[in-house]
């Protein structure tokens, strides 16, 4: 089924602000979309800039290009995830570079997509919406053990409560739907009061594991940067506590002059050191003003931080 991809960019101002677009510049954006970001990026970059930017997702791509048309000429697209565009966007040629992570609202609101326990769909939540495995094979076909640590890792402290009744519903019923997954967990946690549903962090921990979302940061993020050209801005927006974690900590490893052996903790005698890679744009992340997020609440929960290479 076709459905309209209209997405509202958030944080569009301050992205701008920390990217400068400029007249001649290249510029990235791995998680178009709509093509809001991109749109926006391209009108303020002059006659002559250009911009490379893929997404995972076939209905944003067929949006994007859309969007993008009359930059046509000074604008490509591809349906990829932004961890492998490193193989297609040469090194050092960008002045920079977006990342606008986590599920889109055109992806929330069709039901078809099964990423929302509000409108009941199928148990889907794939982004690259023709390939891979979906969310169904990973509630029904994951240990219980397996899925008690990504339940538990995505901040679900009662994940084995969780699990174990997941556990009893799909040895008599194989979990099909958005809703029969989000029944299952109210059934368990019973909601109080005004609080968030009680299976808001549970979908979040499958659809992170059905998209490899971290693992394709940590790849895409030192991707990116080596996209950069010298002075070029990296712009990053997360929407939850891990992603946020990810991208502050690679921000500051590359601000710092020092290395670290694998695995081993950040103590003085330990560094091995080398010159900073980058410096910090944002100490803090930017959050969305009261007056974005009361035109579009689902921007209250975003964070932008940004660094620029060395």
């Amino acid at each position: 089924m076709n459905h309209v991809f209209i997405h509202t960019p958030v944080l569009l101002a301050e992205v701008l602000a920390v990217l400068r677009p400029r007249d001649g510049a290249r510029y990235f954006d791995g998680t178009c979309g709509g093509a809001g970001h991109s749109a926006a990026i391209m009108e303020a970059s002059g006659p002559t800039g250009f911009l490379s930017a893929c997404d995972q997702d076939p209905a944003a791509i067929r949006a994007a290009t859309e969007r993008l048309a009359p930059f046509a000429g000074r604008s490509e697209l591809r349906q990829m995830n932004f961890a492998e565009a490193a193989s297609w966007v040469a090194p050092g040629s960008c002045a920079g570079a977006l990342l606008d992570l986590g599920v889109s609202s055109p992806q929330l609101d069709v039901a078809e997509r099964g990423f929302s326990f509000q409108n009941d769909g199928p148990l889907d939540m794939r982004m690259a919406s023709d390939r891979g495995a979906t969310a169904a094979d990973v509630v029904n076909g994951w240990g219980e053990e397996e899925l008690g640590r990504l339940f538990w890792e995505n901040g679900e402290r009662d994940a084995r409560r969780i699990v174990r009744a997941i556990g009893r519903e799909r040895a008599m019923r194989r979990f099909e739907t958005t809703g029969q997954l989000a029944a299952c967990v109210e059934r368990t946690c019973p909601r109080a009061g005004r609080k968030a549903h009680p299976a808001t962090k549970v979908f979040q921990a499958v659809r992170i594991a059905v998209n490899g979302e971290v693992e394709a940061l940590h790849k895409g993020l030192a991707g990116v940067t080596g996209m950069l050209a010298p002075g070029g801005v990296l712009a990053v927006i997360t929407f939850h506590s891990g992603e946020d974690r990810i991208v502050k900590d690679f921000m500051r490893s590359e601000a710092r002059d020092y290395d670290l052996p694998p695995g081993e903790p950040d103590l003085p005698h330990l560094r091995i050191p080398r010159p900073p890679r980058a410096t910090l744009i944002t100490r803090r992340p930017i959050l969305p003003t009261d007056a974005e997020t009361s035109a579009n609440p689902r921007a209250r929960s975003a964070q932008l931080r940004a660094m620029a290479r060395l």
